[in-house]
């Protein structure tokens, strides 16, 4: 999986970037909505929790950065999130699925979280997560897994 996305940092990051600590990649929907900013809340409020057990946090939508900005000051967010307008990262891990609202069927991200080691290997992934308590979840698997 290689592709490169610009995030709140003014970096260009890729996976291989975050090798050497655990990582947390969750694909959101949308800045700013409701469940949205349940997940990157508690995330951030984990934050702390994460760095102690060498995991860093990362969201991943495809809003641009000018909206990721809007959405870490509207809402306080201590994480990084990347922008992936093209849905390059979003195909290479297969979160983009049928929806239906009101009737309609549309191409949608289905909220997912990757759990990598510090080898970068995928060790656990989440899919249809529900935003509330994800983030609580995610921490404890993280816990067990390090023997913790």
């Amino acid at each position: 999986m290689k592709f490169y996305l610009d995030g709140s940092d003014g970096k260009k990051w890729s996976l291989e970037d975050f090798k050497g600590q655990y990582l947390v990649l969750y694909f959101y929907p949308k800045d700013n909505t409701p469940g949205c900013s349940v997940q990157a809340v508690d995330f951030t409020e984990l934050k702390d929790e994460f760095e102690k057990l060498n995991a860093r946090v990362v969201g991943v939508s495809r809003q641009g950065l000018k909206s990721h900005e809007n959405f870490i000051n509207k809402k306080d967010l201590d994480i990084l999130l990347l922008s992936d307008p093209k849905e390059d990262a979003h195909r290479s891990f297969d979160v983009m699925k049928n929806k239906k609202l009101y009737g309609k069927t549309f191409l949608g991200v289905e909220r997912s979280t990757f759990l990598f080691n510090p080898e970068g290997e995928l060790i656990k992934e989440y899919r249809k997560v529900k935003a509330k308590g994800h983030a609580q979840l995610v921490l404890e698997d993280l816990k067990e897994i390090q023997g913790k």
